[in-house]
């Protein structure tokens, strides 16, 4: 049981990671309609920034964090303003292979930046810190990643419910023309959006790396794991991000703990198939995923 357990927790921890990468997704493609390619490379930017930050330049974690949320934060600006912008109206398809070619951008940039080994990741923990509960070890990295996956949602909550901006980014979400009419800055929604994401997705990336102890600049494709959990939850959806997301890490980790007493042929590297198996199964179900919005067309 305690190995069970173990495994929730772990899985929970994990599902939490994906969720924060999966916001930065569903943030950027509710407000614009635009799949961003280049997020698991933002993510890669934050966290080379921050442990060169921790590791380099001696600074203390809790330094180097908001310097790794504020460059990809510029970095989202910048690239909204001097590039989407001027692409309002063109097909999404044009949008779509502009920001795989910022992903391809960034991931050399870091190459060049930093090499292509493997560095440690900045951590402010130790790998044995936290405790005991009943048999099962609560580490210190899984309880701040729930800790700050939860203070998040709720600020996200408030954010788009309570403030001008979150019911303006709403307001253009669901109808950009009607928001226009109603005198809403639609460019500085995106605007917005983009820096929001960027500094969530870079948040989750860091707490993946402190999990991982290790960084490389294959380490943006961690946002590619965390794909399912968007499409499961519903791609315009910010609480189905979160719940795919935490589905995703309690299957993976669960199926990785197990697979092991299952036959070879079945049970070798079925932990990575499974988030796309239960994906494609709930899409059979739902095909705009559990909280997805269902399209409504006029003919």
């Amino acid at each position: 049981m305690a190995y069970f357990l173990q495994l929730v927790f772990a899985g929970a921890a994990q599902g939490c990671i994906y969720a924060l990468i999966g916001l930065g997704f569903s943030i950027i493609f509710k407000a614009s309609q635009v799949i961003n390619f280049a997020q698991g490379e933002l993510l890669l930017v934050g966290t080379y920034v921050v442990a060169s930050a921790v590791l380099n330049w001696h600074l203390p974690f809790l330094l180097a964090l908001p310097l790794g949320l504020l460059v990809t934060i510029l970095i989202g600006l910048l690239f909204e303003r001097l590039v989407l912008r001027r692409m309002i109206g063109r097909p999404p398809f044009t949008i779509l292979m502009i920001t795989i070619g910022l992903d391809i951008i960034l991931r050399t940039l870091v190459v060049v930046g930093w090499g292509s080994r493997t560095i440690p990741a900045a951590t402010p923990f130790t790998v044995t810190s936290g405790f005991n509960v009943a048999g099962v070890h609560l580490g210190s990295s899984d309880l701040w990643t729930i800790a700050v996956t939860i203070v998040l949602c709720a600020a996200l909550y408030y954010f788009f419910r309570r403030t001008r901006y979150g019911l303006a980014m709403r307001a253009t979400a669901l109808d950009q023309e009607a928001a226009l009419a109603m005198g809403i800055d639609v460019r500085t929604v995106y605007a917005l959006a983009w820096g929001l994401a960027a500094a969530i997705t870079t948040l989750g990336g860091v707490l993946l790396a402190i999990d991982s102890l290790a960084i490389d600049p294959n380490f943006g494709n961690a946002a590619l794991v965390a794909f399912p959990a968007i499409i499961l939850g519903g791609l315009d959806s910010i609480s189905g991000a979160v719940v795919g997301g935490v589905i995703i890490g309690l299957t993976s980790v669960l199926t990785a703990g197990y697979e092991s007493r299952l036959p070879a042929v079945v049970g070798t590297g079925l932990h990575e198939v499974t988030p796309y198996l239960i994906m494609i199964l709930i899409l059979l179900i739902r095909p705009y995923g559990l909280f997805g919005s269902r399209k409504v067309e006029r003919v």
